[in-house]
């Protein structure tokens, strides 16, 4: 039963020291470097594979992403009808809520303004608000949102939840569906989107919705946290609403052209902090026994956990 890794831009190595581990039994074989014979493929272990490679294996049995989303393979018009299970794991989940978190305090404790003081060799005190009367909003309410939504309400913040259908966790006020994302907006002073990138969600963070969030809350506007996806924001308008004041800060993780271009103006811009697309880096040891359980459940004739809706995108 071979396994296929294609793992994009990640270390090869990475993957194929954990699985020689821990399956040694299994042989392994990578996309672009070894000779195999496709027939034997069932298994394909994968981030962002180039276009036909998965389309290419007949006796495909399960894909399984190498990372927290899958818009990188259900883009490929070219992809088998064969389960595709994303990665729940929770070395990940707890990486994505400490970004998360981390970049929550950074504006809420005006590190923007501490580090340019620094600059100056300027002692003084900034004022900040207390948590409770900051409104933190997390767009994207799934495994990773979630845990990272309790987490910021643990710490005091005024904290609200948004997604597609109805949730209900405790000390988080939900909001749901197209009725009540203006209202979620109109409360958020820091805007945290952790949404999966679909057809709905391409380009939802345009200069429409950042117009909705708030510019008198106890911050003195709003602050935009992504690490959903890049095609989710609209690059000219998070720019334009920074430069305008709709937005006093931007912690940035994701970019709709990665590696961020040399000319981008995020890499400057004073109130943006760039993230090379680390917020909820894949451990490969961790990943790696996770998705042997899950080939172990596919050959007990179970399905992977955690599969893919095709229609919705995740």
């Amino acid at each position: 039963m071979t396994i296929l890794l294609s793992t994009g831009i990640w270390p090869v190595e990475d993957w194929q020291r954990p699985l020689a581990k821990l399956a040694p039994e299994r042989r392994v074989v990578v996309a672009g470097r070894d000779d195999y014979d496709p027939a034997e493929v069932r298994y394909a272990l994968a981030w962002k594979p180039p276009e036909g490679l998965l389309a290419g294996l007949p006796n495909l049995a399960a894909i399984f992403s190498l990372g927290a989303g899958v818009d990188h393979i259900l883009g490929d018009p070219t992809l088998p009808d064969v389960p595709l299970a994303r990665i729940v794991d929770p070395d990940l989940t707890m990486r994505m809520t400490e970004w998360v978190v981390l970049q929550v305090l950074f504006h809420h404790r005006k590190t923007f303004g501490y580090m340019r003081q620094q600059r100056e060799r300027h002692w003084d005190e900034i004022r900040q608000p207390a948590a409770k009367d900051v409104r933190v909003g997390v767009m994207g309410l799934g495994v990773l949102g979630r845990d990272a939504v309790e987490v910021i309400a643990r710490l005091g913040f005024d904290t609200a939840g948004w997604s597609r259908s109805p949730q209900e966790i405790p000390g988080v006020a939900c909001f749901h569906g197209k009725e009540g994302f203006d209202a979620f907006l109109a409360r958020t002073d820091i805007l945290v989107c952790l949404l999966p990138l679909t057809p709905e969600t391409q380009g939802l963070i345009d200069r429409r919705l950042l117009s909705k969030l708030p510019r008198d809350g106890a911050l003195g506007g709003a602050v935009l946290i992504n690490a959903g996806r890049g095609g989710q924001q609209v690059a000219a308008d998070v720019l334009a609403a920074l430069d305008d004041g709709t937005l006093i800060g931007a912690s940035l993780d994701v970019f709709e052209t990665e590696p961020l271009p040399n000319d981008s103006p995020f890499w400057s811009h004073p109130k943006v902090l760039v993230y090379p697309h680390v917020a909820a880096v894949s451990d490969a040891n961790a990943l790696t026994r996770l998705i042997l359980s899950q080939i172990e459940r596919v050959e007990a004739g179970l399905p992977p956990e955690h599969l893919v809706d095709r229609a919705r995108g995740y």
